[in-house]
């Protein structure tokens, strides 16, 4: 069986390669777009807009509190993560001009604030105390659709 000890290393891995994936599409995605790290927030407009909100995000992610489970761990981090969603899908409302990636961005918005109500009133329960019979909140299928059999 596996112990809270044993869960731990997981979680900072985990923890590690998002990290490593945020910043390295940060990085790339920056450099794509006339910015070298830091330096890309001090353009102006889409492009700047958008690295701060990256940059926001992967900082939000990784201060987010480790407690050693990874159910409260993933919810913690995928809240900001989920949070830097809707402000990149903002950013495109207020300079995007083709009406189908507007139109992405207000779904995504969205389905993102749904799916953050719906994280943090599970963290609540699972702070609460381990429960494995959610009673159907939030359903399993989540806000995504209904779950396979």
């Amino acid at each position: 069986m596996e112990t809270q000890a044993m869960k731990t290393p997981r979680v900072r891995i985990l923890v590690a390669t998002l990290l490593m994936i945020g910043a390295s599409a940060t990085g790339a995605w920056a450099q794509q777009h006339g910015g070298h790290g830091a330096g890309a927030a001090a353009h102006s407009g889409f492009s700047g807009e958008m690295h701060t909100a990256m940059t926001k995000m992967a900082k939000d992610m990784e201060v987010a509190p480790m407690t050693g489970d990874p159910d409260k761990d993933f919810l913690a981090m995928m809240i900001p993560h989920h949070e830097g969603a809707i402000e990149m899908a903002r950013l495109v409302l207020l300079h995007g001009r083709d009406p189908l990636v507007r139109k992405l961005a207000e779904e995504i918005i969205a389905a993102q604030q749904a799916e953050i109500t719906t994280m943090r009133q599970r963290l609540e329960i699972l702070k609460t105390g381990r429960d494995m019979t959610p009673g159907g909140f939030p359903a399993l299928g989540g806000t995504r659709g209904p779950g396979t059999p």
